[in-house]
């Protein structure tokens, strides 16, 4: 029980660093072609998870978005 409380507490300092640094932890579901993009992106670009290169594309998304407007 001891260590199901450890990892509680580890989990929720966590996500209250994340949050300090204007950050959120979120969960999601994708198809697996997607998770492949995501993995070939991190390792092109040598990132360091999944979620810098989600965060990639969102960037250039949001970019070309701001070019046609």
């Amino acid at each position: 029980m001891q260590k199901a409380s450890a990892s509680a507490v580890h989990n929720r300092l966590y996500r209250e660093r994340l949050r300090a640094a204007g950050g959120e932890e979120v969960l999601f579901q994708l198809p697996r072609e997607t998770i492949a993009l995501l993995d070939e992106l991190k390792q092109r670009q040598g990132l360091r998870n999944r979620s810098q290169a989600l965060l990639q594309l969102i960037e250039q998304g949001r970019a070309t978005a701001q070019q046609t407007t």
